[in-house]
């Protein structure tokens, strides 16, 4: 805490003889944010309604029970500041089988590849104030960079399932991000516009990227694709007492389901849209995850997502919820195929979105600080019902009177 030393050495000048209980003082002091310091590395960012830490819903982070690998959110945007880049750093040495020594040999290395960290640096005017140090971003800049993929080129002529294969081949030459950190923050009550903002920001920096992130990348890469649906399908399953979290980009064409997505196994990301309905493509993923000993508990089938990047519609994530567990295979393919009818019936529906969390807790404290004295409000149904019968004199507007002052009527 720089505060605090230039505090005390404001004292030890006024004051020589209370220098020492300054100095005990503000020992004292950083000790105690040193150990909340690592309080917090080892807790990961606040997380939103049905994410693990940071609005991802990754195949391999698990909930906040039982000790699970979480991981880290950047919220300071891109470059990284000072504390995000060093956390990343540290959770890195703390899980990765090398420790310390093998990121000691990435971040002490000459001869790294200029792409990994110059991005870092160049995608803000105020590059000096990034976290590298100068003599790393000299370094760099005399290695040849590294090739960043390029957008696929989606011809009309080419065939749509090979065009759904480019665009997965190109998430997947992003690759899948291991750090543990997630370099974009993904909050799911944005509108569409928004989310499309941020999916530029990924195709611009070029970094790796999680499920999440990738569902979000999908659907920016998909836009105007002209017979194909998309919607997004998460999972929770269950393995060694703890529970695991993941999401795809479900799409449909011509009647035919399958999804794209990113994961760490690649049973669990794309699917190629042959599946005859919505049903024999969750079957699929549940074989893939039972192939990993992993027992599906809870599924969520979102609506279909506009085309429209400029949308400040929101994307229904979760219109249908499954406890798979409780239901036998023909109650849970009844279900799907039941969803799957109302995703067509609601195609361009505008749904009303229930607040957030903070929403509805600012709510809740507005209500609860009211004085006790006022009476409560009506319900807008009931004041709706109030509106409707008021008399019809009150609304009733007056007609045009085509009598001039003279007494006569205008003849037209």
């Amino acid at each position: 805490m720089p505060g605090a030393r230039d505090r005390a050495a404001v004292t030890s000048e006024a004051d020589v003889s209370a220098a020492p209980q300054q100095e005990r003082a503000v020992m004292e002091e950083e000790e105690v944010v040193v150990v909340v310091e690592e309080v917090a590395a080892r807790r990961p960012a606040p997380a939103e309604e049905g994410m693990s830490a940071s609005g991802d819903e990754d195949d391999n982070s698990r909930e906040g029970v039982g000790g699970g690998s979480l991981f880290y959110v950047n919220r300071s945007g891109i470059p990284l500041d000072k504390s995000t880049w060093e956390r990343m750093w540290s959770h890195v040495a703390r899980v990765h089988p090398g420790g310390k020594e093998m990121v000691r040999s990435i971040r002490q290395c000459t001869e790294l590849p200029k792409k990994q960290l110059s991005l870092l640096l160049t995608s803000s005017p105020h590059w000096s104030a990034c976290v590298v140090d100068r003599t790393v971003a000299d370094r760099l800049a005399a290695v040849n960079s590294v090739p960043v993929p390029s957008l696929p080129t989606l011809l009309p002529a080419v065939a749509m399932l090979d065009r759904l294969k480019a665009i997965q081949k190109y998430m997947m030459d992003l690759q899948y991000n291991h750090t543990g950190t997630q370099f974009f923050e993904i909050r799911k009550n944005r509108p569409i516009a928004g989310l499309m903002d941020l999916a530029r920001d990924m195709v611009r920096e070029a970094l790796p990227i999680k499920c999440l992130e990738a569902v979000i990348l999908a659907i920016y890469l998909t836009n105007g694709l002209p017979g194909v649906e998309r919607f997004p399908l998460s999972f929770r399953t269950r393995f060694g007492g703890s529970a695991f979290r993941h999401v795809v980009l479900g799409v449909c064409v011509g009647g035919r389901y399958g999804a794209l997505g990113l994961s760490r196994r690649p049973e669990l990301m794309f699917k190629a849209a042959t599946h005859a309905g919505l049903a024999p493509l969750v079957a699929d993923f549940r074989q893939a995850y039972s192939s990993y000993r992993h027992a599906v508990t809870r599924l969520k089938v979102g609506l279909y997502v506009p085309h429209d990047p400029r949308s400040f519609q929101q994307v229904e994530w979760r219109h249908l919820v499954v406890d798979v567990s409780r239901l036998s295979g023909e109650e849970l393919r009844r279900d799907l195929d039941k969803h799957a009818r109302d995703m067509k019936v609601l195609k361009g529906v505008t749904l009303p979105v229930s607040p957030g969390k903070e929403r509805r807790k600012s709510v809740a404290s507005t209500s609860s600080t009211s004085s006790p004295h006022r009476a409560p409000c009506g319900s807008p149904q009931r004041r709706a019902s109030r509106v409707e019968k008021l008399p019809l004199a009150a609304e009733k507007k007056p007609e045009p009177n085509f009598l001039m002052e003279e007494g006569y009527k205008i003849r037209v």
